[in-house]
């Protein structure tokens, strides 16, 4: 069976309709229905039941799914195989957000090589949507992300919570947000309550979507905005950042998701590390925090 096909499946039902589907994968609303209704053909059945509001899965598309995630996993894996050294006898695809690799997923990296030398590792960096996409598809093995999407066949594990906290580069800043204000974009559920705080909020100047772009604005230029206080410490007791403290802050959580398959041991030692080092960051934060 030609992966494709499998793979325009797999994107139909995560992203809910051919049409957003065909976006995702940058290709025809037609040719997405010609590739699923050939899949229909090849296994003799009826895979969506197509509506306005999208399509959901048949019967038998339930039954196909798990096994469209297999045929996709095993050709990744192979693919991927190919380019692992000799001198590794597994490998693991991991991928999160790039606030998560700044001081986190980076110092997971070597704690993993150190405990497993013969694993080779695949690092990527993604937001939400890619790296879901990936799990879904069996690209990646494990995913680190703020706001996971629940979805069938993968496990979704909170790891520690990051706390956004509103800084600035001028100790006597004015209102909130002011006037030179940075927006960094940390999900939908960050925009819910940062919406619910800032009633008066018209939009900022600059918009960003990773975290690590607005700081290095403000840090040259000036001016303010939302950073987990895990990134920021050194700013902090620098003086080249200043919390306000009437503004309130909010609660970031971090997760791992990874397929409920039973984990091979590569990812059972690698979830290890990711939560005995989940819980160090917290206590650390905790402790820097109340001071």
């Amino acid at each position: 069976m030609d992966t494709e096909l499998a793979r325009t499946f797999l994107a139909v039902i995560e992203r809910g309709s051919f049409a957003r589907a065909a976006d995702h994968l940058h290709v025809t609303q037609s040719t997405v229905s010609a590739r699923i209704q050939g899949l229909e053909r090849e296994l003799g059945c009826t895979l969506f039941i197509r509506n306005r509001g999208g399509t959901r899965l048949t019967t038998e598309g339930r039954r196909f799914q798990r096994h469209a995630v297999d045929l996709v996993r095993c050709v990744s894996r192979a693919r991927q195989a190919l380019g692992v050294t000799g001198a590794c006898v597994d490998e693991i695809v991991v991928g999160a957000r790039f606030g998560l690799w700044e001081a986190f997923m980076v110092e997971w990296l070597p704690a993993l090589r150190r405990a497993v030398p013969a694993v080779a590792v695949r690092a990527e960096v993604g937001f939400e949507d890619e790296l879901m996409q990936g799990l879904v598809e069996g690209r990646v093995d494990l995913g680190v992300m703020y706001t996971p999407q629940y979805r069938p066949g993968l496990t979704v594990e909170r790891l520690f919570e990051d706390t956004l906290v509103l800084v600035t580069t001028a100790p006597a800043a004015g209102a909130l947000p002011g006037p030179d204000y940075v927006y960094v974009d940390w999900g939908p559920e960050f925009l819910a309550r940062h919406q619910s705080c800032f009633p008066d909020y018209d939009g900022a100047g600059i918009t960003v979507n990773i975290g690590w772009l607005g700081l290095q604005h403000i840090l040259r230029h000036g001016g303010s905005g939302y950073f987990p206080h895990r990134l920021i410490q050194a700013d902090l007791a620098a003086g080249r950042l200043h919390p306000l403290p009437a503004a309130p802050t909010f609660a970031l959580p971090a997760h791992a998701v990874y397929t409920d398959d039973a984990p091979s041991a590569t990812l059972e030692r690698a979830l290890a590390i990711l939560r005995r080092q989940a819980t160090q960051a917290s206590m650390s934060s905790n402790n820097t925090l109340e001071r």
